[in-house]
């Protein structure tokens, strides 16, 4: 893999940036779906579950959204230190195209899938 070149890297940040935005947006709005049900209002046992389900949902969304707002805001770290792109566990080059689809990721793909289990 190259080395990104200081457009990529340019273009790159400014997905992140535009990321981070959206991620504190997505994380804002869903504040109150993610709140706990009341288990006194005046609903029917199947609406209650309905709603329980709804709300755990909204918090496993809501855990995913957080992470993923860490390792965005993580690489924008990693950009002004000079060292975003170079992958965490063997430190070659993630690849431009690996990281203009997941801009936050920390791994290459062989990483990557080595750590889930499919290499």
């Amino acid at each position: 893999m190259e080395e990104l070149t200081v457009v990529q890297l340019a273009e790159l940040r400014q997905d992140l940036l535009t990321l981070q935005v959206e991620l504190q947006q997505l994380l804002e709005g869903s504040v109150q779906s993610s709140k706990a049900v009341q288990l006194d209002q005046p609903i029917g046992r199947l609406s209650r579950m309905d709603a329980m389900q709804q709300q755990q949902m909204a918090k496993a969304n809501r855990q995913g959204h957080q992470q993923r707002l860490q390792l965005t805001e993580s690489a924008l770290k990693l950009i002004e230190q000079d060292r975003y792109g170079e992958c965490r566990d063997c430190e070659e080059p993630v690849g431009y195209p690996r990281l203009k689809a997941r801009p936050e990721t920390p791994f290459c793909l062989s990483c990557q899938a080595r750590f889930e289990g499919g290499g």
